[in-house]
């Protein structure tokens, strides 16, 4: 029977939705800008990935112990493994859990991405604003290599003395 086997992928599906939801909700506290909902959403994050991880030794354990009663082992045993060696009734569920937990991983995949490539437009738009604001002495390769070459002051578009 994949009874074990089955509610422990139900469990995994379950965290992978809220951890999708979780990347959702991400996504609009990275379009607000707001750090310190970001930093507790990450917190957050991070418990669903130890649950996750957690979650996920516990099905290759129900896995390797479904085989083994089915006369077949081996190390880190799929889904899909199971799948072969099931009886109609469990393969028809086992096939569906498998096909859910896959989508649910692609949308967070999707999500995540969206997620990275937002950060990394806010860190962009940071740098640009930084630079314009202190932007970098431009020193080139004039000059003859004997002399010495003289410090630039600084410049601001700022005016710190006014």
């Amino acid at each position: 029977m994949a009874r074990p086997l089955i509610l422990t992928l139900e469990k995994l599906i379950k965290l992978h939705s809220s951890l999708l939801d979780l990347s959702q909700r991400k996504t609009e506290i990275i379009k607000k800008g707001d750090v310190n909902g970001l930093d507790q959403f990450l917190k957050d994050e991070q418990k669903h990935i130890a649950a996750i991880n957690t979650m996920e030794m516990e099905r290759q354990k129900q896995a390797t112990f479904f085989l083994k009663e089915r006369g077949k082992a081996g190390t880190n045993p799929t889904i899909s493994q199971c799948i072969e060696v099931a009886n109609d009734d469990d393969k028809n569920e086992l096939t569906r859990l498998q096909k859910q937990l896959l989508m649910i991983i692609d949308e967070l995949k999707t999500a995540n991405e969206l997620n990275q490539k937002l950060i990394y437009q806010s860190l962009q738009y940071v740098n640009m604003s930084l630079s314009m604001i202190h932007p970098q002495n431009d020193q080139g390769n004039y000059g003859r290599p004997d002399q010495e070459r003289k410090p630039t002051s600084q410049r601001s578009i700022i005016d710190s003395r006014a």
